[in-house]
């Protein structure tokens, strides 16, 4: 079984219960279905679930270099040399980042309001990017705008592999065959 789920903002990537904060189990009542890959709980977006070890590992690993895409709202107007910085790989310390793909883009259509909503400041513009990984450590797209020099904002991914988020509001699943075309195994 494969479950494309819209983790809205503030849910923990977790079943078991967190006193106060919400988590998987609030939304997703199926026996033995585990998150292949994690969203912080800042995050939002598409989580792929699965009760099959094989293809949560080949889901979640950099080693079969499964697209992520993700849309982030930066404070700012990036650059064609800071997206140049990103596609070419980061250097943020304790890693550098493989090179992705990173573009502008208008708000994506379709998205939803986040709850609560980003701060707003008049005087600092924000803009979206499109960037896509095939990798996936810890805060990477958040560690990665901000070197670049604009910080995000709000998180959204919304694709991996051939999965995509469009037709999910937030807090709502539905299952996919993992053979079909449009899948995320191929």
């Amino acid at each position: 079984m494969l479950i494309a789920f819209n983790k809205p903002y503030g849910v923990i990537c977790k079943f078991r219960p967190e006193p106060g904060r919400p988590t998987l189990a609030d939304y997703i009542k199926l026996p033995d279905v585990y998150p292949a890959g994690r969203l912080d709980t800042d995050s939002e977006g598409l989580l792929l679930l699965t009760d099959v070890g094989t293809l949560q590992a080949r889901i979640s690993s950099p080693r079969h270099k499964l697209a992520k895409i993700y849309w982030a709202q930066v404070e700012g107007t990036p650059t064609e040399a800071a997206l140049a910085s990103l596609r070419a790989g980061v250097d943020l310390g304790d890693f550098k980042t493989q090179p992705a793909g990173a573009r502008s883009i208008g708000e994506p259509e379709n998205l939803w309001p986040r709850d609560p909503p980003i701060r707003y400041r008049a005087r600092i513009p924000t803009a979206w990017l499109e960037i896509t990984l095939r990798e996936g450590k810890n805060r990477q797209v958040r560690r990665m705008t901000a070197r670049v020099g604009f910080p995000t904002l709000r998180l959204v991914r919304a694709g991996i592999g051939r999965v995509g988020v469009a037709g999910l509001a937030p807090g709502e699943w539905r299952e996919i065959d993992a053979k079909s075309p449009w899948g995320p195994i191929g």
